[in-house]
């Protein structure tokens, strides 16, 4: 299916690995300029590299900063100023006992995980409402309608960028503009591996053992593949998606145990 965006262009934060660098390369696949940017230049390299490998698909523009200063937030969008667009993904929090985490932790998970996706929204959103289409993506956690006790910092923050998003998806539907969230559940990536193994930390058990509890509690019994979450990703950028906004999609094979 053609999703009907090739040309257009996208900011795609967090992009050096995992999720951010799948959705990069979905995207570029269906012929998005894409703007890439991360803390690390490796792995950018890499995304652009895998980028560059595509058919048709056109260069990667990199860009190394920290989005979580004011500084970084600048660098990337004077690279891609008028992005249609945007891919807000950060890393996430370090997983552990909430009783452990002092005032700095907590306001560090919401600076990157919160606040800084509300900036780079705020940096791009007129723009895309003025030219009359944009798409907004912003990668959060399935921890945010399942919480899981060792995220503390990851569910406080990304819940309180859910609730933005939810007022201003609506605020800005009329424009051609849509903002959803997508939650990845257990999406084999490097945190992913790192929270199985703290939550096994927690338990008392090999990161072994807690990989297989958590896979026997996936009905589609495995982790999911990034570049499936990259797909789902370009989809919710289509032209196809714009009746579908103020929304949080879970991908998570079946895991989340509710109706709605």
């Amino acid at each position: 299916m053609d999703l009907g965006i090739r040309g257009k262009s996208a900011l795609v934060c967090g992009a050096s690995k995992g999720l951010g660098q799948a959705c990069a390369i979905s995207l570029a696949r269906e012929g998005v300029n894409v703007t890439i940017v991360a803390r690390t230049k490796a792995g950018l390299d890499e995304t652009a590299a895998a980028i560059a490998a595509l058919p048709g698909a056109t260069k990667a523009n990199v860009v190394v900063c920290d989005l979580n200063t004011a500084e970084g937030r600048a660098a990337a969008l004077a690279a891609c100023p008028n992005p249609d667009i945007l891919i807000n993904n950060n890393g996430g929090p370090p997983p552990g006992d909430f009783r452990t985490f002092t005032r700095e932790d907590w306001i560090k998970a919401l600076d990157g995980n919160m606040l800084t996706p509300i900036e780079m929204i705020k940096a791009v959103v007129d723009g895309m409402s003025a030219r009359g289409w944009g798409r907004i993506v912003n990668i959060t956690s399935g921890a945010v309608k399942a919480p899981l006790d060792v995220l503390a910092l990851s569910n406080g923050a990304r819940s309180g960028l859910t609730g933005f998003v939810a007022g201003v998806a609506r605020a800005v539907a009329k424009t051609g503009v849509t903002i959803n969230n997508l939650l990845p559940g257990a999406i084999d990536t490097g945190r992913m591996r790192a929270i199985i193994e703290a939550q096994g930390k927690a338990r008392g058990v090999s990161a072994e053992e807690s990989t297989k509890a958590r896979l026997a509690g996936i009905p589609a019994g495995r982790l999911g593949n990034p570049a499936e979450f990259g797909e789902t990703c370009a989809f919710l950028c289509s032209m196809q998606a714009a009746y579908m906004t103020g929304q949080n999609v879970l991908l998570d094979g079946g895991s989340y145990p509710g109706t709605f």
